[in-house]
């Protein structure tokens, strides 16, 4: 009874998990939900957050070389043979006159001990401090890189997610062309059984029905490509089903009022951010043409005796010594000046980078604002289009029931209107592609999120 009361209780707990997955995969995603999740699951943002992070601890180990550097030593040593020198000296004979004396002295002790502890502190070292600098900088480079990252990653899901929200409009386009055309095979079918119409009438419109099946089922499958595109670039699971939120898409006039700054890009900002490291890099260089001035100071005890170091009669003395050292470079073969030079060189480099990125910055939004003017005409005319080619179809189908047309013109029309439908669903796309395009230019795409 306990073995079954068990079994129960874990295969209602898998029940309701369950219950949750499919509520869970069942939810709509707007564009705001797959970006958001996007930037919090996908290994792109991750890794910009992980180079935050090491560039924080660069900042830690930058600082570390202006703080005292403490070092403790100890060691014990054995020496079976002790090395011995001959001392002459100075002295006397019994009848008091001058001799010379010589003596074998043993130079030490079998055991020597010695402990200490050492600290150095840097006074003044303009590689340390320049390096400080450099260390923040680069924090803040990575933090932009991050924000790039960020935008990166919301261009491709908000591209992504409109693919999708295309092809499944197109899928909504084709299945009211399948349901068109059944009422269509209905009437003739009606028509044919009263002996009104030919029956080979009815086997085209069969045909006609099958050719929009096996249209239908393409783009089933472009659907899930699609959808297995955009679950990617969010980071999302791919077996997992995603189900996009029903929207409408409207033209925004007003995104095209505004203009740009293309200094405040986020492109530009790291280039920006990185001019600012190659000049902490000269600095650095130039920082090895300056004196060093550092203060040392130690502390120890020195051991030694017949026996090992427990013994009673084992000597114990202590030392203590505080330094200051200056170390002023002098002449290093002019290596320190061509690194200078190169690092000169670096920085006239990033600024050309700068000037062209700045040019192909003003010129993908010019680029971007005239693609979408051309996007907004063409949304209008296939819309109009659609209105006219589903005039056109009821009108034939009319004139058909009353003897005024052919099923070639009713098939064709029906043609007509999906094609008018399928070609506004690509203008939306084109849109809204241009949009998003706009968007980046006008460095303004994390308003996706708000």
């Amino acid at each position: 009874m306990n073995k079954s009361m068990k079994r129960f209780k874990l295969l209602l707990s898998v029940f309701f998990v369950g219950i949750l997955y499919i509520s869970k995969a069942q939810d709509a995603v707007s564009i705001k939900d797959a970006v958001v999740f996007a930037l919090e699951n996908k290994a792109d943002a991750k890794r910009a957050d992980l180079a935050i992070k090491k560039a924080e601890y660069k900042i830690d180990e930058a600082k570390a070389g202006a703080l005292p550097q403490v070092s403790a030593n100890a060691g014990l040593q054995y020496n079976p043979i002790i090395q011995e020198m001959a001392l002459t000296t100075n002295g006397k004979n019994e009848n008091g006159e001058p001799v010379k004396q010589t003596s074998i002295i043993k130079m030490g002790q079998p055991w020597n001990t010695n402990v200490g502890i050492n600290v150095y502190q840097t006074i003044f070292d303009q590689r340390v401090f320049t390096g400080l600098k450099a260390a923040k900088s680069t924090r803040e480079f990575y933090q932009i890189n991050a924000d790039l990252t960020d935008e990166q990653i919301i261009e491709r899901v908000a591209t992504a997610y409109y693919q999708v929200f295309v092809q499944e409009e197109k899928l909504k386009t084709i299945d009211k062309s399948l349901e068109n055309t059944t009422k269509v095979k209905n009437v003739i079918k009606s028509l044919v059984d009263n002996g009104l119409a030919k029956p080979i009438d009815l086997d085209r419109v069969i045909v006609q029905l099958n050719n929009i099946s096996s249209s239908r089922q393409q783009l089933v499958n472009a659907v899930e490509i699609s959808k297995n595109a955009l679950k990617f670039y969010m980071g999302y699971p791919i077996k997992q089903e995603i189900n996009l939120e029903e929207v409408t898409i409207e033209p925004n006039l007003l995104i095209l009022e505004d203009e740009i700054n293309t200094s405040t890009r986020t492109e530009f900002k790291v280039l920006e951010k990185q001019k600012e490291l190659l000049g902490f890099a000269k600095e650095a260089e130039k920082a090895n043409l300056y004196p060093t001035v550092g203060l040392s100071g130690n502390y120890g005890l020195q051991g030694f005796g017949e026996q090992f170091i427990t013994s009673k009669n084992y000597m114990w003395s202590d030392l203590a010594s505080i330094g200051l050292s200056v170390k002023v470079p002098i002449f290093t073969g002019g290596s320190t000046k061509a690194k200078i030079n190169q690092a000169e060189i670096d920085l006239l480099d990033i600024e050309e980078q700068m000037n062209d990125t700045k040019l192909g910055l003003d010129l993908e939004y010019q680029n971007a604002k005239s693609q979408i003017e051309n996007t907004l005409k063409s949304v209008d005319i296939q819309r109009e289009n659609v209105s006219l080619a589903g005039k056109v179809l009821s009108n034939t189908q009319s004139n058909y029931q009353h003897g005024l047309a052919t099923l070639t013109e009713i098939i064709d029309s029906e043609n007509a209107l999906t094609d008018a439908r399928n070609n506004y669903s690509n203008a939306l796309l084109e849109y809204k592609i241009a949009e998003v395009a706009l968007i980046k230019a006008k460095g303004d795409l994390k308003t996706l999120i708000q």
